[in-house]
């Protein structure tokens, strides 16, 4: 039974989609930007409703721009879950905009894309943000570099936090967290190690009860920190952020 009801999941969240890739491609250009944000924010909690995931938010999502969001990282589903708490325009690896379907919701969603081997794509990624803030975007990234397994957070890369330093926007930490319907940590979602993205979808699909959480932390200023000292700031901030979720205390 439970492999029959992930079945009927997986065509539900199939067909949402490509219902989104054809409204990006069809629908998308006759829009104002205020409108795209919105239709992606519905489209994302639409399909966290598609994979019966509750999401559950904590603490005040930005109103508005400038501001960049750093969060923890540990599926692929974080960035619907962080779309569907509040619409971000995320940094990504310019690998993913040539992916079959994925691609065209990630454009439509307003991704930045990065080289990662290159340094000097860094730098011009980094430039760009600074732009996109100064024009009073939200901003999001997941400064570990990787996914984890949700049990620690890894240490944050700071570079990205430059752009902040440079538009003089403010950094919110943010926390997520997967949990049962009893708020124990969940692995179904992970994305780590060996897993393919349908290892981590088709676990999701027969996990029943799961819950994506999402807490908001304090709004920052650099107040004369570089962007290092303010990187481990950060970092404990969202591990306190979590700590508050029930997630699993950092290992020793």
């Amino acid at each position: 039974m439970a492999r029959v009801l992930a079945c009927w999941r997986l065509l539900r969240v199939f067909t949402h989609v490509l219902a989104g890739a054809w409204r990006i491609r069809w629908v998308f250009p006759r829009l104002q930007q205020p409108a795209r944000d919105a239709e992606v924010q519905a489209w994302a909690r639409e399909m966290l409703a598609r994979l019966a995931i509750k999401l559950i938010v904590h603490g005040q999502p930005p109103a508005v721009g400038p501001v960049l969001l750093v969060a923890n990282h540990i599926s692929w589903l974080d960035i619907v879950v962080m779309h569907a708490a509040r619409h971000c325009r995320f940094i990504s690896k310019a690998s993913v905009q040539h992916w079959p379907i994925v691609g065209t919701l990630a454009n439509g969603a307003g991704t930045l894309y990065i080289e990662r081997e290159s340094r000097r794509d860094a730098m011009r990624v980094v430039h760009h943000m600074a732009e996109r803030l100064g024009a009073g975007d939200v901003l999001a990234v997941f400064p570990e570099g990787t996914t984890g397994d949700g049990t620690t957070v890894r240490p944050f890369h700071a570079n990205m936090l430059q752009a902040a330093i440079a538009a003089q926007a403010p950094v919110q930490p943010v926390g997520l967290h997967f949990g049962d319907s009893a708020g124990q940590h969940s692995l179904a979602p992970c994305y780590i190690g060996d897993d393919s993205l349908w290892d981590s979808l088709w676990r999701t699909l027969k996990t029943q009860g799961l819950q994506a959480v999402v807490s908001f932390g304090q709004v920052q200023l650099p107040e004369g920190r570089d962007r290092r000292a303010w990187a481990a700031d950060l970092h404990q901030a969202v591990v306190d952020l979590r700590a508050d979720l029930g997630a699993p205390a950092p290992k020793p």
